[in-house]
């Protein structure tokens, strides 16, 4: 299995797939996966709506960042073990390059380049494109009307600032009972429980670096930590980085953490590039390398791990009902951050007409979001000239 030969094509198929959304991929985790359900699901039929959908729950049930998980995934599926590693490479590598370039910039001239205006007009685009992936996956998502509850609770919980963990297993472990109840005749679970372990417990303890001392390699083990652990949204890495590196260690000023986090808001691709923008300014082209290597390595290895077990999950009714209930939730959460998005970009008559503008070319006529991601900036480019 792991020396199975995949044919070039197939290959050369997930590279320009993924470097493509790597470098058009902005708006942060939701609209990634939107971008990839449309990519992949809708135009290449790699796999099926509910394959996506089981793909995405097991992302969110294990730490790091999901679209690069759902893209090393996707890659896997694709194309074997070398499909893995190319899809999370090329995922990555865009976002990683345009941040050393924007990082270089930064410690030469003490400040970051103005994207305001590229912004302004990409992101009613890509809300267009994410409330597009929201009703197609909702509509094969919600099979019944006990897991529009679990959505809607989801939801709610999501809306009054409750921990993503806590919405996903409580959604997972109510649809657990509620199966239980029906079933009651005691079938073994054990595997169930072997399966969220296994998840959640090899991310729970992560090498520690005990010195304040700046290296390479206290730099790569805190990353590596950061990446096996973290789960949640980029604020709550921003309350990671500033308790660590700002408050513990000392090797960032607030100033220089918040150009981090905003670089990483701002550029395409994963929002954890905010590593290799600060292991620039720590340590310089190596730095940045090491921090980058160190947060994504384990969104590789969780992955590799976890791509045997979904299988497993489908086979078992009560293992299935679990994932049909996170599925929901995660669709819920997905929903949450796309509304507070909404409210700080929809803000005026031009914003309101490219989202419902880009919404009709996506809805009516199957444009390709790329296309519109891209005509979204230069209307932003221009409207701020």
């Amino acid at each position: 299995m792991f020396l199975q030969k995949i044919p070039i094509s197939k290959l050369k198929e997930v590279a320009f797939v993924f470097l493509k959304l790597g470098t058009l991929g902005f708006g942060g985790p939701a609209a990634h996966i939107a971008m990839m359900k449309e990519e992949i699901v809708e135009r290449r039929k790699w796999l099926t709506e509910e394959k996506f959908l089981d793909l995405i729950g097991a992302t969110n049930l294990i730490p790091g960042p999901n679209s690069t998980e759902m893209a090393i995934h996707l890659g896997h599926l694709r194309a074997g073990w070398t499909g893995l590693l190319l899809a999370g490479v090329c995922f990555i590598l865009p976002a990683a390059i345009i941040v050393l370039s924007i990082a270089w910039l930064y410690v030469r001239f003490g400040k970051l380049i103005e994207a305001t205006g590229l912004l302004y007009g990409v992101k009613p685009v890509i809300i267009a494109v994410v409330l597009q992936a929201l009703w197609g996956l909702g509509r094969t998502a919600i099979k019944n009307k006990l897991l529009a509850f679990f959505g809607l609770i989801s939801l709610t919980c999501a809306f009054v600032s409750i921990n993503e963990l806590l919405i996903l297993f409580g959604a997972g472990f109510l649809a657990l009972v509620f199966h239980w109840a029906k079933n009651f005749n005691h079938k073994k679970l054990s595997f169930l429980n072997l399966t969220t372990s296994l998840f959640i417990l090899p991310a729970l303890r992560a090498t520690e670096t005990q010195t304040s001392n700046f290296g390479l390699w206290p730099l790569f083990l805190f990353f590596l930590k950061v990446g096996s652990v973290l789960f949640g949204s980029g604020y709550v890495l921003l309350a990671f980085l500033r308790n660590d590196l700002v408050i513990a260690k000392g090797w960032l000023t607030e100033t220089q953490l918040i150009d981090a986090i905003t670089v990483g808001q701002i550029t395409p691709g994963p929002v954890f590039t905010t590593a290799t923008f600060i292991g620039y300014v720590l340590g310089g082209f190596w730095g940045g390398i090491v921090a980058t290597v160190g947060i994504f390595l384990p969104a590789f290895i969780f992955v590799a791990i976890s791509s045997f077990l979904i299988p497993y999950l489908r086979k078992s009714s009560a293992a299935g009902a679990f994932l049909d209930a996170i599925n929901v939730a995660s669709l819920a959460l997905m929903a949450a951050v796309t509304w507070q998005l909404g409210k700080t970009t929809i803000i005026d008559l031009t914003t309101i007409l490219l989202c419902l503008f880009s919404a009709v070319l996506l809805i009516k006529f199957r444009v390709n979001s790329a296309w519109l991601v891209f005509g979204g900036a230069i209307v932003g480019i221009i409207f701020n000239w």
